[in-house]
């Protein structure tokens, strides 16, 4: 059997969004900008695909969605243009992302950091989230930006997005989120919470690759990150993927209408999985579930390397992952592990399991026999396991 539990990295592209982009490949492929008729035929579905974006957030007409390639093009396209518009020019010095953020905001906020910005980088907690008040501690009159997640990517934990935004807006402090594991699985509601800006990949909610897009709230307008033509009202220069505005579209309304069946079916199914997972002695998982997204799990074995486990699984044909795709040929310590104060022997143990609506219980279950398979196999070669004193307390206690 063949398993895909990865679906936090990527997702599989919903048949009825494939069909929806097919046309605009062979049949509806002029350019939008171009003036006959070649042009005009894909102009239907670029205000469908439009239509539906900014139905699935409730965003208002008069703000802005514009579509980019992908997240972390509009992650830095917000943070640059910040240190752009107030850093550079002297008016603020300073920014504030999470610790746990995805590389395309930290590597930013560090790129940013050697050009002069001073940047904080907020902990979190035990829990793996960010405590609203350390938002407010850090605060000064010279901060520029706050970015937090709305969902984390390794283990799924839900970030208090409104309490931080409420806190940015009396401080007058433009917000940005990083929803990109929220779509889908979350209800996100532009007008409901103090966003200034938004990012999202149609990748991550069975949409196609290769597109993405940034919500930015009226009166709060970037520099543009590329520039060239008056594409997107000039904030994003370059042809439109017309295929990719299509395709997301139709895969966020049709994420917005699985959202119920996400957080209710696949809920149980990742709360069944995880009970059976944590039968296995020296089990950890980070982030109770009920803060966390319903498809994750970000689980750690003591004793068992995640790539270890990992090259046993895929063997088995699962597909699993130790944390961020981003970061994967990257060996070192599981970040969020090192932010949550785990032990040594625990940082590199980490494993995430996520699921999508296409997971079935069968697939649960033959994954589940193979994890165990993989724990004796591993745990009967590890050193490290073998010599633990009885009683070790791996610092994760609390969690499992």
């Amino acid at each position: 059997m063949n398993v895909y539990l990865d679906n936090n990295a990527t997702t599989i592209v919903d048949p009825q969004v494939f069909t929806e982009m097919e046309p605009y490949f062979v049949q509806k492929y002029g350019n939008p900008n171009s003036l006959h008729a070649f042009a005009s035929d894909t102009h239907p579905g670029i205000k469908a695909g439009m239509e539906k974006i900014y139905a699935a957030i409730n965003a208002p007409r008069e703000d802005s969605v514009v579509i980019t390639s992908c997240a972390t093009e509009s992650n830095n396209w917000v943070l640059k243009s910040i240190y752009f518009e107030y850093i550079l020019t002297g008016k603020k010095n300073h920014i504030m992302v999470s610790e746990v953020e995805h590389p395309s905001v930290i590597t930013t906020a560090k790129f940013l950091e050697g050009l002069g910005c001073k940047v904080t980088y907020l902990p979190i907690n035990h829990e793996g989230i960010v405590d609203p008040q350390s938002v407010r501690d850090h605060m000064t009159d010279k901060t520029a930006l706050v970015s937090v997640m709305w969902a984390n990517n390794e283990t799924g934990a839900i970030f208090p997005v409104e309490e931080i935004g409420n806190i940015c807006k009396e401080h007058g402090v433009p917000f940005h989120t990083d929803a990109v594991q929220a779509i889908g699985k979350l209800p996100v509601d532009v007008q409901a919470f103090n966003v200034d800006y938004l990012t999202f990949s149609a990748h991550k909610f069975h949409g196609p690759k290769g597109v993405g897009a940034l919500y930015i709230k009226k009166g709060k307008e970037l520099i543009p990150l590329l520039h060239g033509g008056a594409q997107m009202g000039g904030y994003r220069s370059g042809t439109l993927n017309v295929a990719g505005i299509v395709g997301m579209g139709k895969a966020m309304e049709a994420a917005v209408e699985a959202l119920e069946f996400e957080m209710t079916a696949v809920r149980k199914m990742r709360d069944n999985f995880e009970d059976e997972l944590l039968k296995i002695t020296d089990t950890f998982v980070v982030t109770p579930r009920e803060k966390r997204t319903p498809n994750t799990i970000l689980i750690s074995f003591r004793g068992i390397e995640g790539e270890s486990m990992l090259w046993d699984l895929n063997r088995a044909g699962i597909g699993a992952s130790t944390g961020s795709a981003c970061a994967s040929e990257d060996l070192e310590a599981n970040s969020v592990m090192e932010a949550i104060g785990a032990a040594e022997d625990l940082a590199h143990t980490a494993i995430r399991f996520s699921l999508s609506r296409y997971t079935t219980q069968e697939e649960l279950d033959y994954t589940l026999r193979a994890v165990q398979a993989a724990v004796v196999r591993l745990r009967g070669i590890s050193s490290s396991y073998a010599y633990a004193p009885e009683g070790h307390n791996s610092g994760l206690a609390a969690h499992h």
